[in-house]
């Protein structure tokens, strides 16, 4: 994720130094991501489609590896804590699904391929900031724990099971 002029957030992708492609617009000209002095967390799921976890859009934002906008997720309602959705750290697995911590409602939101709400995975007194997988699908998800010393520690999930 670069900034231009501090008033755009936008993705680069890289072969090397070399600039392969710069995500920026929709088909209508409108900005994908927004800046707001936040950082914005990247991945990229199976199928080549990048994730962006924007704090300041307060939303999931996926397109494809053309850079086309395929959708955006702005939280599942009810939430947790009944908060506004805030995206702070986004992985995916090998099923390609998207996982995202969600700060304020203590949870991490779980959505399929094409952005449609699965389930929550929700922590009672740990707000998630960072997320994780590995090739066996263990999620790993660094939390705050605001009542202990020291106040961050990374967790281990088995989230999904396999026959």
């Amino acid at each position: 994720m670069e900034n231009n002029d501090q008033k755009q957030s936008k993705v680069v992708r890289y072969s090397g130094n070399l600039e392969k492609q710069s995500i920026q617009f929709d088909d209508d000209g409108n900005p994908l991501f927004i800046f707001g002095g936040f950082p914005n967390f990247i991945c990229e799921n199976r199928n080549r489609d990048i994730c962006v976890a924007d704090c300041a859009a307060k939303a999931v934002v996926v397109v494809n590896q053309t850079g086309k906008f395929r959708f955006r997720y702005i939280g599942h309602a009810p939430a947790p804590k009944n908060k506004l959705f805030n995206p702070t750290g986004i992985t995916t697995d090998s099923q390609g699904h998207i996982l995202t911590a969600d700060y304020d409602n203590y949870c991490v939101h779980i959505i399929d391929k094409d952005g449609h709400f699965l389930r929550f995975i929700k922590f009672q007194q740990n707000q998630p900031y960072r997320l994780c997988t590995d090739r066996d699908d263990n999620l790993f998800v660094a939390v705050k724990d605001l009542k202990s010393w020291p106040p961050g520690t990374v967790k281990q999930i088995r989230y999904l099971y396999r026959s």
